[in-house]
């Protein structure tokens, strides 16, 4: 690797800050650590209960929904998180600026927990000693219409918060990646914490797990707040100089602000069954228009997009990529589905006689992150300074075939389960080691990958097409777990072929990529 020239270590840009600093930091990267480490607490806790909340026998407090539909809810509830996040940062962009689209974010996110809770407080103050035989319409009416405001929210927040993290560094910092990498961390101890804490509350009420989410946002709302000053002169909205334009703008809010309303009431009419539509019908229309409108445009870029040869090469790269981060990400994102499901049916929970909430295991990738990450970095620098690290495809190879290392794992532990009996834990928790290690092969790379294909006149409408790549992998996930969940006895009987399917199918795509890696570089130029 060659080393800086002491003329271009002189000219190297100062990282001095305007504000107040933390260990060389901007003391706003701390305030924006907390804010995502609490809105992380909530999604990762109420995701780790969802598909569990769903499939839970009326009795039990759940809404007893089949394999199939909770499935299709929780992927097109887990799509929209990240398809939000491209109206989410346009409005930002253009309406709110991005400190307010976090604050704003936020709030919808914490009501829509706590929608979700509603069930559970009144329970509290309704004293029955009837078994519950069915679902109140408060139940379901709560629950849809706080998974679409979390959606909502989530949309807002998510890729704002970050864009206030890259302008606290001035450009060519070289502290900007260190920065960056203590912001994650906070999404990773959020994403560790939160299923222990939420799972505890879901095993006394569902509703409880849900209202611990929302209260995690809050908190992490009032830091926000109470630091803002930290913040003062980042992520500010767009400036209008003329009363005309700023009536325009108030004018265009109330028109985006009653498109959101329409639209909440148009998912929550389909959710509900209001409007009579087939849910798992819905997710495979919903991912056929997603993999329909990124293809049009991705073509409509390369062949009419006045695009040099170079770049055209560049943006066909994105294309191939895109189905297979779509491919793993359909894989990976089991986790808080069928593989969550197998946890609760198959695996033995038991510890000295208590059992372990299924959702505790929600845990263990964030944990895994947190010890392997440093190890990961460290190992392709290793390898960078010796000219072995491998090209970003081949890592791609990696993270697919580690994938389907994980899925094999679980093919025996689904054997052992058809047999009759319980899993010992480690199969999962080895299944979730493989998968993580995967994720940090194959995640970091294609947002840096994208941003260095992408052509400039495009380049923030490839890192959306990006994002629509994970959120239709996502929506997959979802449509497979409902498949693959083992929960009638033909189906128990089926899972250990099915997963096998599984295993193929991403051993396969990493070949397939694998043979593909060479021209994939070609095309890829002066991009390594």
């Amino acid at each position: 690797m060659e080393k800086p020239s002491q003329e271009n270590l002189s000219s190297a840009p100062m990282d001095l800050f305007p504000g107040p600093t933390l260990f060389g930091h901007p003391k706003g990267l701390m305030t924006l650590f907390f804010t995502e480490m609490w809105e992380r607490f909530s999604y990762y806790g109420m995701r780790a209960i969802l598909i569990l909340f769903m499939t839970a026998a009326v009795v039990d407090g759940g809404l007893g929904l089949d394999d199939k539909t909770s499935g299709a809810i929780y992927g097109l509830y887990t799509m929209g998180v990240y398809l939000l996040a491209l109206p989410g940062g346009w409005l930002a962009d253009r309406l709110f600026g991005l400190k307010k689209s976090v604050w704003y974010g936020g709030i919808i996110i914490a009501i829509g927990h706590f929608t979700m809770a509603i069930p559970g407080v009144i329970d509290l103050f309704t004293e029955t000693s009837d078994a519950r035989v069915s679902v109140s319409p408060l139940d379901y009416n709560s629950f849809y219409i706080g998974l679409i405001l979390i959606v909502i929210g989530t949309g807002l927040l998510k890729p704002n918060i970050s864009s206030i993290v890259g302008q606290l560094y001035p450009a060519g910092s070289i502290k900007r990646d260190a920065g960056f990498s203590i912001f994650y961390m906070g999404i990773n101890l959020g994403g560790f914490i939160a299923p222990l804490a939420c799972a505890t509350m879901a095993a006394i009420d569902w509703h409880l797990g849900f209202g611990l989410a929302g209260l995690g946002m809050v908190v992490g709302l009032i830091q926000y707040k109470l630091s803002a000053r930290t913040l003062d002169g980042y992520g500010e909205a767009v400036a209008f100089d003329s009363p005309e334009k700023l009536l325009q703008q108030a004018k265009f809010r109330k028109v985006i602000l009653g498109i959101i309303g329409v639209t909440i009431l148009v998912l929550f009419a389909l959710f509900a069954g209001l409007i009579p539509v087939e849910v798992s019908a819905l997710a495979g229309i919903s991912g056929v228009t997603i993999a329909v409108v990124a293809f049009v445009y991705l073509g409509y870029v390369i062949l009419f997009g006045g695009l040099t040869t170079a770049e055209r090469n560049k943006v066909i790269v994105i294309a191939i990529l895109f189905l297979f981060s779509a491919m793993f990400w359909s894989g990976f994102e089991q986790a808080g589905s069928s593989l969550n499901l197998f946890a609760e049916r198959f695996t033995n929970r038991n510890f000295l006689g208590w059992e372990i909430p299924a959702g505790y295991f929600q845990s263990v990738n964030s944990m895994f992150i947190i010890i392997f990450a440093p190890f990961f970095g460290a190992l392709w620098i290793w390898l960078g300074r010796r000219n072995l690290e491998p090209s970003s495809p081949m890592k791609f190879v990696l993270g697919l075939f580690l994938l389907g290392l994980g899925f094999l794992v679980m093919y025996f532990a689904a054997k052992i389960a058809a047999s009759g009996d319980l899993a010992a834990p480690t199969w999962l928790i080895f299944t979730y080691m493989l998968h993580t290690f995967g994720e940090l092969s194959l995640s970091p790379v294609g947002l840096s990958l994208v941003t260095k294909l992408a052509p400039a006149k495009f380049g923030g409408q490839m890192m959306g097409i990006w994002f629509l790549s994970i959120s239709l992998g996502n929506l997959i996930a979802g449509i497979i777990a409902g498949e693959v969940s083992g929960g009638t006895e033909e189906a128990l009987s089926q899972m250990p072929d099915q997963y096998m399917v599984i295993v193929y199918t991403a051993l396969g795509a990493a070949v397939l990529l694998l043979l593909l890696s060479k021209p994939i570089r070609k095309l890829m130029g002066n991009v390594h």
